[in-house]
């Protein structure tokens, strides 16, 4: 019989999901979407999906995950026994697949801007650096190859000795770094420009796609709709409360969120970019932001220093989720199928990091293999996911369950979660769908 992994402490699992949560979701991804999607409409768009959607689905992949002490496919099999519901389960390790396939891809870039700041490499024209550095075939590769042996080998450790012990180092100095670059940022010329373009609503420029986005984003910067959380709760005592974590994983989200914009759009503005710039926005921006302040290239170390460290945190929760599932009964073999999953993503991963070079002219729908596996995953896969897990916990779980497991560990809860099961079962999923169906041109 395996032993049991457990998170040490619930500071530990709030910083390990907080950390899965933040990752490129809030710190990459949401600054270019944000910019790409119109700003502050966007990004209150966003706060509103997190508050009612993502909030409370994080919450029942806490209860499922919890109740259980299960991993995802199992935690699904334990509830509905002889049903099919457990292809939820399936659906989350295979989008955290692919998910991470080409997620790493970004971690590869991470390390190399940090090899090139190091070495000295890195200056002058970054818009055209950035450009030439993905297009280099050989070298993304290979990058994206070091972030997957490095994700790889804190997972294989286990829960505590890896992700819970990596995690409650990153994070808070992540905060630290980013308080610095902000302060810097907003002393920039013409920065309340950008001030004004992130944070004020403009409901004008705001698409369907872009609501479909803002609702994508609140699933992928929560780690919510993938059953990732589901994992990561079964480790947690059950003497332990949910909705403290869950309250904790949102806010420091939503934070990281707006301190990202609040370090990148007035730099955008200051410094002439463009605020739809895309995926590159992140590397583009930051180093000429850096580039202005005393010390620059230390500090700028240290952030990419960081921001691999939060992109780690992401990843190994993806990771996590599916060596969970392929261990479940053999935790014995956990580090030799670290290995062998990792292999696979990277291998699945390969053409999303060429898709800047050699295999730029292959195309999805108008987009390149990198956007298309982006665009699967945090605005189909993931909805879907969400949609089946609100479905679940509210109409399939025993309602008596999900009360005792919300409110074990807290006091006076009752009316918190009346709030909450009536969210998730008639809010979340009307939401996900007039959504979805809209964003198809459907209705």
């Amino acid at each position: 019989m395996q032993e049991k992994q457990q998170w040490s402490s619930k500071l530990g699992f709030i910083l390990a999901s907080a950390g899965s949560a933040i990752g490129l979701g809030a710190i990459w991804k949401l600054p270019y979407v944000t910019g790409m999607s119109g700003g502050g409409a966007f990004i209150l768009l966003f706060i509103i999906f997190s508050l009612l959607v993502g909030f409370p689905l994080l919450l029942g992949e806490f209860v499922i995950g919890r109740s259980t002490g299960k991993e995802a496919i199992s935690a699904y099999k334990a509830i509905a026994p002889g049903t099919k519901w457990h292809w939820i389960g399936y659906l989350g390790v295979f989008t955290c697949f692919l998910l991470l396939s080409f997620y790493s891809v970004i971690g590869g870039w991470i390390i190399l801007y940090l090899f090139k700041t190091i070495t000295g490499t890195l200056s002058g024209n970054y818009e055209a650096m950035f450009g030439s550095t993905v297009s280099d075939p050989v070298t993304v590769v290979i990058f994206q190859g070091l972030f997957m042996i490095i994700t790889v080998a804190v997972v294989a450790r286990g829960v505590q000795a890896g992700i819970e012990r990596v995690s409650k180092i990153m994070m808070p100095a992540l905060f630290v770094l980013f308080i610095i670059l902000i302060v810097r940022s907003l002393t920039l010329d013409n920065a309340m420009a950008g001030v004004e373009f992130f944070l004020k609503p403009d409901f004008t420029s705001l698409t369907s796609e872009g609501i479909l986005y803002a609702l994508g984003q609140s699933f992928f910067s929560l780690s919510v709709g993938v059953s990732v959380m589901v994992t990561y709760s079964s480790y947690l005592s059950k003497k332990e409360s949910l909705l403290q974590p869950a309250i904790s994983v949102v806010v420091m989200n939503l934070f990281i969120a707006i301190l990202a914009g609040l370090a990148i759009f007035p730099a955008v503005f200051s410094l002439g970019f463009e605020p739809a710039a895309g995926p590159g926005l992140l590397f583009i921006v930051l180093p000429s932001v850096f580039d202005q302040i005393i010390l620059g290239k230390l500090f700028l170390i240290l952030f990419l220093a960081l921001f691999l460290f939060a992109t780690l945190t992401s990843a190994f929760s993806m990771l996590e989720i599916v060596v969970a599932a392929t261990t479940s009964k053999r935790e014995k073999g956990r580090g030799a199928m670290s290995w062998i999953v990792g292999a696979a993503i990277f291998a699945v991963g390969i053409p999303s990091a060429l898709s800047f070079s050699t295999l730029s002219d292959i195309t999805f729908f108008g987009k390149s293999i990198f956007d298309s596996a982006d665009f699967l995953v945090s605005n189909i896969l993931m909805p879907i996911g969400a949609l089946l897990i609100s479905i679940f916990v509210s109409y399939k779980m025993k309602k008596d369950l999900l009360k005792h497991e919300l409110i074990q560990g807290s006091k006076g809860l009752t009316a918190v979660f009346t709030v909450w099961h009536l969210l998730m079962r008639y809010i979340v999923p009307v939401v996900i769908i007039v959504v979805f169906l809209d964003s198809l041109d459907i209705i």
